[in-house]
């Protein structure tokens, strides 16, 4: 069986630590990918310590001698693009056609970066004195540390990393448990690409031992984190006492706002590619849809014949469009959720089945009838009717194919319940009125927005990120993808080569 390596300093090296955990198909358990071993806090040093050494080289590199390999590793991903998305499709459960968008995305994104280490500009700016030079320059941090998740496990990765090897820093980069073969692979194509030793380090293992070490190592000057909540304000936290700079993203309870006079069959698909896309298990996944009370009845039955459509099943065969959770964890916080919605008074309009793998208990929940679904964790896209702002299912992240509709007297009622939530990251609203369509940019408390189509989404050159709880720190991609990892140094250049007789201090 594959045991997967930490990187560090250049090579792959395998972990001494006896703590492992299988990775495992979560589509078909009987599928063992193979065995993680769990790295030890002094595993996380050594990557740490390797990224220290190799920090006043890399930096020294010139930035479009940096950019030129970042777009080689662009090149190289492009070349294995097939074979990452189905070791994708493999370890997180996504369908085929989700994991090539993935890389399709990811590739973009490490081109754009390429090309910002021919764009390290800064300004000029007029002195008040005279004879006087002020300019700015952009400078690296350091170690920077990269912590992602396991449901974009290429995207999120290099939407991180290649910022950062752009702007100068050197990174350790301590990818999911989830998916590690993908992380694996990544980490081999920059390597590929020229990198020199040091300067992309990867370790595996858990947030208590790697993470908190990461966080606390006084070489590591900044954390680019994406991830849950809880861990990413404890985290922020633990840095704030050391000083550091720290970028989160975290969730989202991002709704669409479909108005009496939406195109409905736009906003039906636009609504179900939203909410039940990577099996909801994304962070701009479309969790709430508001509907105002004139067309909810009308929506809601076209959104149920929409989801009856949706086969469910392996995400490696083409037929399949909602694959399956992507670990035991995940599956039974969804079913907990489904238990809950009832509970609470919703209204369970379509779904709430669930296949029963070995290990799992169904309490309360309905089994899903294909014997072929039995050794994998599917859920079936579950629709809630008539929901209510203060139930749990429309104020809490699912992170699952689950879907609460709202209704809603009219515009100003939807919008107030669109923004009733602690998160901030997407929305999007269904109209056709340019007047309460510029209302909803001007008021949604968002980070990003989508007027006529779904709350997923983004393009690789324009800024990602959200508000409220759900981001903290400078945006990831874009124009903004490499503010984080930098520092803006003024300089003033007095060229009198005397003592001034004036001071405007």
């Amino acid at each position: 069986m594959t045991e997967y390596r930490n990187f560090i300093n250049g090579q792959f090296v395998l972990s001494e630590s006896k703590e492992t955990v299988p990775n495992v198909n979560p589509a078909n358990l009987n599928d063992v990918i193979a065995e993680v071993r769990l790295s030890t806090r002094d595993e996380a040093k050594a990557a740490i310590e390797a990224a220290q050494a190799a920090f006043e080289g890399w930096r020294s590199t010139p930035a479009p001698a940096r950019g030129r390999i970042v777009a080689k590793a662009a090149q190289l991903m492009d070349a294995a693009r097939e074979e990452l998305a189905a070791l994708l499709t493999r370890e997180e459960g996504k369908t085929l056609g989700e994991s090539r968008g993935e890389l399709a995305r990811s590739i973009n994104v490490v081109e754009f970066c390429a090309a910002e280490g021919r764009r390290q500009n800064g300004e000029t700016i007029a002195s008040e004195l005279p004879n006087n030079f002020a300019y700015t320059i952009k400078q690296p941090h350091g170690v920077v540390a990269c912590i992602t998740p396991w449901n974009f496990p290429v995207a999120i990765p290099v939407w991180k990393i290649a910022p950062a090897l752009v702007a100068g820093n050197t990174v350790v980069f301590k990818p999911a448990t989830l998916t590690p073969g993908t992380a694996s692979r990544i980490v081999e194509l920059f390597n590929e690409a020229g990198l020199p030793p040091g300067v992309l380090n990867m370790v595996i293992g858990s947030g208590s031992v790697v993470g908190d070490e990461i966080t606390n190592h006084p070489y590591v000057r900044a954390i680019s984190f994406t991830g849950s909540n809880e861990v990413g304000l404890k985290m922020y936290e633990q840095a704030a006492r050391r000083g550091i700079k720290v970028q989160s993203e975290m969730g989202g309870k991002n709704p669409v706002v479909i108005l009496e006079d939406a195109d409905m069959d736009l906003a039906v698909e636009s609504t179900v590619q939203g909410a039940f896309g990577s099996t909801g298990q994304r962070c701009t996944a479309t969790s709430r849809a508001i509907v105002v009370n004139e067309v909810a009845d009308e929506f809601v039955k076209r959104l149920v014949a929409r989801t009856e459509k949706l086969i469910i099943g392996d995400g490696s065969d083409s037929k399949t469009n909602v694959g399956p959770a992507v670990d035991k964890h995940q599956f039974e916080t969804v079913l907990k959720y489904l238990n809950i919605g009832r509970e609470d008074g919703a209204e369970m309009v379509f779904g709430g089945r669930a296949s029963e793998p070995q290990g799992v208990k169904l309490a309360g929940i309905k089994r899903l009838d294909d014997p072929a679904l039995q050794h994998g964790y599917y859920l079936e896209p579950t629709v809630f009717d008539r929901v209510t702002p203060d139930m749990r299912i429309a104020q809490e992240e699912i992170f699952g194919p689950v879907l609460s509709v709202m209704r809603a007297r009219d515009f100003d009622e939807a919008l107030h319940w669109a923004n009733n939530v602690q998160f901030g990251l997407s929305s999007s609203i269904f109209s056709n009125d340019p007047n309460r369509i510029f209302r909803f940019i001007d008021k949604i408390e968002t980070g990003m927005t989508h007027v006529n189509s779904a709350t997923t989404g983004g393009e690789a050159h324009i800024p990602f990120g959200g508000i409220k709880g759900s981001g903290l720190g400078e945006r990831e991609q874009g124009s903004t993808a490499l503010d984080f990892y930098q520092e803006l140094k003024v300089v003033y250049m007095d060229y009198t080569g005397q003592k001034r007789t004036t001071n405007i201090y």
